[in-house]
């Protein structure tokens, strides 16, 4: 019995242990002056919060993600994102309020800005300048372009998927 105990143990153990680097770069907090200089480094995706007072870079941040310039470079980030400028180069899926937003990746849900930019878009885009790759939903604003797949290629106040 004691031998089933302790073989229990070591597996547990060695479980532990293999999973702890892939834990090891998720953190659920990130406070940020600038990157480098924060929490959690710029190879980490951040779980619940994030809040950077000039500029933030990560993998992704899920929930909340406040600050001056918000940085998210590869993954799946999603929730609220609210900056002066929020720059995506992976997916995200929530709701982006800032006076600049670019999404190299795929933005869906509401982007809400001065300009707004997307290479592929789902859902609405409002802004005084929005421009999509391609699109799933609608633009709202005094120029509205949409280089593919939209109702016309540019249209004032509003354009829409075809």
């Amino acid at each position: 019995m004691k031998k089933v105990r302790w073989s229990w143990g070591v597996a547990l153990w060695l479980t532990m242990f293999a999973v702890l680097p892939a834990a090891a770069a998720d953190k659920p907090i990130n406070l940020s002056v600038f990157t480098p200089v924060s929490i959690a480094g710029p190879g980490d995706a951040v779980t619940a919060f994030r809040f950077n007072l000039i500029y933030g870079r990560n993998t992704s941040v899920k929930v909340v993600d406040l600050g001056l310039v918000n940085h998210t470079t590869s993954g799946l980030s999603n929730g609220l994102q609210w900056g002066f400028a929020n720059f995506t180069e992976g997916e995200f899926s929530g709701i982006q309020l800032a006076a600049i937003n670019i999404n190299k990746g795929t933005a869906k849900g509401l982007q809400w800005a001065g300009i707004n930019y997307a290479a592929s878009a789902g859902g609405l885009q409002l802004a005084f300048f929005n421009y999509a790759e391609k699109i799933e939903g609608v633009q709202v604003g005094v120029i509205n372009i949409i280089k593919e797949g939209g109702m016309f290629p540019v249209m004032v106040i509003a354009n829409w998927t075809k």
